[in-house]
């Protein structure tokens, strides 16, 4: 993998993410890959599993995000990803999350683990004189 590749799949998993159903899963990982949504959690295995997890966590696909990323590094079949995503208009939750990808020789995903990190406090509010953290 190289870093256009990576990114390409970065923005594939944002494509199907804000796609209705669960059939384009098959498009970014492998039929029996495995989904660490934390570094202590159980994984989630094979495609149908990570389907139902997968609905079972978003919202649906209007859900209102934005989401950027950064490449940190790309190793061989493994690139690890720095990720924002800002849900809601306006913001009303934030994460920043590392993805570490392994993935299969078809640019599928056969390993993905999320290290997943959030404010302690509420979202960042801009205010006239700066920024602060809402209580």
């Amino acid at each position: 993998m190289d870093r256009t590749q990576v990114t390409g799949w970065v923005q594939a998993y944002e494509n199907v993410w804000r796609t209705p159903g669960t059939d384009a899963l098959a498009s970014i990982f492998t039929e029996d890959a495995a989904y660490l949504q934390g570094p202590y959690q159980e994984p989630v295995i094979g495609l149908p599993a990570i389907a139902r997890m997968w609905e079972g966590e978003r919202t649906g696909p209007d859900e209102v995000f934005r989401m950027t990323s950064d490449i940190v590094a790309v190793e061989g079949n493994t690139a690890v990803v720095r990720v924002e995503v800002f849900y809601g208009e306006p913001v009303d939750k934030e994460y920043r999350d590392l993805w570490v990808i392994r993935f299969a020789a078809d640019g599928r995903s056969q390993s993905f683990e999320e290290w997943p990190f959030w404010p302690s406090r509420s979202i960042t509010v801009p205010t006239d004189t700066g920024v602060r953290r809402s209580e």
